[in-house]
């Protein structure tokens, strides 16, 4: 039951296979299971479940083949996948220690912390490649950076200035997102666990602890449940949009200066066209406009499932695991996109006049 993304041909021009693959449905239940794992044996730990039932509970979760079907039929009825989950994972186990599994803890305990885990590689990925676009954008510079470009402002020519200048107001806003992905990666990153209404109430005295147990068992930070605070997600839904953001700007820019009139810009690659052949169109950079605006759209509706009622929204959860995964990917088809840019790009010298 692996989820097929909208035309999948398309996702070759702006999807992530590699980041993507985090958000099949295999990967979510692998890390379902990393999850129950953690609990029974942080349990065991505390002496909430015996030690037996830990090791028969991680042992099954090693070799746990889930019914498909049955996992879809359960979604479709319960609004989520947690509840099925939970009946096959226990008939699995068997007496006596099926009633150990997922003690104490809610669907979106297992949910939301097998999506930090899937997040967690994601947010390296991320940041590896934003390293990589940064040492490629220095490298230009470096061979370039001396080259005379025409700045234009509001769309117009305005005075001379170097293609080393121009790179700069590329390089420092990725610089930036850098930084703020190192600094929210702490907040982000955390363990899950609430129980039914989020107080850890039916962990018996020990939900602190448990928790505790569970987030160094899957090496995450230990957080209060936050079953209805979405600021976490909003925030690095935030981070997305900006990064998108900053790779559009440059998208735009060299769509723009590779103009045949502009010509300040030579791509080593470019798209065809079916009815004009001379055409070399800058599909890369094109892309990264796309994205950009993707993103800047989902974000609005990201920020829409910030808003739960209660203690619990099926209403905004479902929202974000919709929107969520398509950013992501996003983000990082522009990141790779980008240094595929990088890579083909050289500066011309501008043959405008000096003002």
């Amino acid at each position: 039951m692996t989820r097929t993304p909208p035309s999948p041909i398309l996702q070759v021009l702006v999807g992530d296979e590699e980041v993507g693959a985090f958000f099949s449905d295999e990967a979510e239940l692998s890390a379902m299971l990393r999850v129950e794992a953690a609990l029974a044996q942080a349990e065991a730990k505390v002496g909430l479940i015996s030690e037996d039932a830990a090791r028969r509970i991680a042992e099954i979760c090693h070799t746990f083949r889930a019914d498909w079907s049955k996992l879809a039929e359960g979604l479709a009825r319960d609004g989520v996948i947690v509840p099925e989950f939970v009946k096959q994972l226990r008939a699995a186990v068997g007496a006596p220690h099926s009633r150990s599994v997922h003690l104490g803890a809610t669907s979106q305990d297992v949910i939301d912390t097998a999506l930090i885990l899937r997040l967690k590689p994601i947010i390296e990925t991320l940041g590896q490649r934003l390293d990589t676009l940064i040492h490629a954008l220095d490298g230009l510079k470096r061979r370039d950076g001396a080259i005379r470009l025409m700045a234009h402002t509001r769309m117009q020519q305005a005075l001379p200035f170097t293609a080393a200048e121009k790179i700069d107001t590329w390089f420092q806003p990725l610089e930036r997102h850098r930084e703020k992905l190192q600094d929210l990666a702490p907040r982000l990153l955390v363990v899950q666990l609430g129980g039914p209404i989020g107080t850890r109430g039916e962990l018996m005295g020990q939900g602190d602890a448990v928790a505790d147990g569970m987030a160094d068992i899957l090496q995450l930070g230990l957080a209060p449940s936050w079953h209805s605070q979405r600021d976490r997600i909003g925030e690095f839904g935030a981070f997305l949009s900006l990064l998108t953001g900053t790779l559009g700007k440059i998208g735009q820019d060299i769509a723009l200066m590779a103009q045949n009139e502009v010509g300040e810009v030579r791509l080593a690659t470019g798209g065809g066209s079916s009815a004009m052949p001379h055409k070399s169109n800058p599909v890369s950079a094109e892309v990264l406009v796309t994205l950009a605006r993707f993103n800047a759209g989902m974000l609005g509706t990201l920020h829409q499932a910030l808003v739960h009622e209660g203690e619990r929204s099926g209403a905004a959860w479902t929202l974000e695991w919709m929107v969520l995964p398509q950013m992501v990917v996003s983000a990082a088809a522009a990141l790779s996109k980008a240094q595929a840019l990088f890579a083909s790009m050289s500066f011309v010298p501008s043959s405008a006049p000096e003002a």
